[in-house]
């Protein structure tokens, strides 16, 4: 009898062990930013509604490397998921780019109308490509910011300027505009300011204090030059493992992670660009050619995306549709 209950008490441990699932997600976000404090609160949250069947490890300030590396992880099953920008995942989805095409939106009122149908609509298109989204949140408006002050464009010719690795759009975008940027990965700006190997970037303000690069910069140009939205992501398979009720409370938790972070970024926005302020940015603006020389070179390289098909027709009409109001 007492064979018989070790086997059953056996049987039954090893099933609960069987049972849990742990979803390793790498993420460029630093540790202790406020992405990460509500990620970690939703992993809690996950595990405690899951009875521990569902455990979340992360993987913060791009410890796992590159968005390529993680990429590649994520597809060799090393790692689960990936809490990255649309320009590191539009080497799965394309059309993940769509937020941070040139100049697409002037203010947050457009972003908010878009992202209501928008959000969707790119759920979809990460699932044909064997990804589920599970969640997306604004990260804020990217601003140009710099050692120096940028106002006409003869001082804009002379800017060192980081791009991240892989963005085709900002490269396309600074090169048409003269420039020759540097592409680096995100853990080597800092370095790169202090050196003096780049002495522009573009970011947004939040985003700059997180980063810790906002001691190095003195100028930011009051230009929105495009709209960056983070997408947490999970590799199909994994997301399929978990049982019909894990996969409920995995989605709605990170879900309304993602919601609260919106809500959040608009604040923190405000808040570091306030700070920075205090620590002598000098905000500035374009001359008029200078803007408008920006502008129409946003407009052309968008054209040419879309006639090389490197974004589609059908998501970049649906946005601007979408921001302008219309039904």
């Amino acid at each position: 009898m007492k064979r018989f209950l070790s086997l059953v008490f056996a049987l039954c441990l090893s099933s609960q062990i069987q049972a849990q699932q742990t979803l390793k997600i790498a993420t460029l976000a630093p540790d202790g930013s406020s992405w990460m404090k509500e990620l970690r609160i939703a992993a809690k949250e996950i595990e405690t509604t899951s009875q521990g069947r569902v455990l979340v490890k992360f993987y913060p300030g791009g410890v796992m490397g590159s968005d390529a590396v993680v990429l590649r992880k994520i597809r060799l099953g090393q790692l689960q998921g990936g809490v990255l920008t649309s320009s590191e995942l539009a080497a799965v989805y394309p059309d993940s780019v769509i937020y941070g095409m040139p100049f697409m939106f002037d203010n947050w009122a457009e972003v908010d109308r878009a992202r209501g149908v928008i959000d969707p609509l790119l759920a979809k298109g990460f699932e044909a490509k064997g990804y589920k989204m599970l969640g997306a949140s604004g990260i804020g408006f990217a601003y140009m910011m710099g050692i120096k002050p940028m106002r006409t464009r003869a001082e804009m010719n002379s800017v060192k300027l980081w791009i991240p690795q892989n963005d085709v759009i900002a490269e396309r975008v600074f090169r048409t505009g003269g420039i020759t940027p540097i592409p680096l990965p995100l853990g080597d700006v800092f370095t790169s300011l202090q050196t003096g190997l780049v002495d522009t970037v573009a970011n947004t303000p939040s985003g700059a204090v997180a980063l810790q690069w906002h001691g190095k910069v003195r100028s930011m140009v009051d230009l929105p030059m495009s709209f960056i939205v983070g997408f947490m992501v999970l590799d199909s398979k994994a997301y399929q493992k978990l049982s019909p009720a894990d996969q409920a409370t995995v989605s709605k938790v990170f879900g309304a992670a993602a919601k609260r972070m919106d809500a959040n970024i608009k604040r923190d926005d405000a808040a570091a660009l306030a700070a920075m302020k205090k620590q002598g940015l000098v905000v500035t603006k374009f001359d008029a050619a200078e803007n408008t020389r920006w502008r129409t070179i946003g407009a052309q390289v968008t054209t040419q995306l879309e006639k090389e098909k490197i974004v589609s027709s059908e998501m970049l009409n649906a946005v601007r549709k979408a921001a302008a109001g219309a039904k």
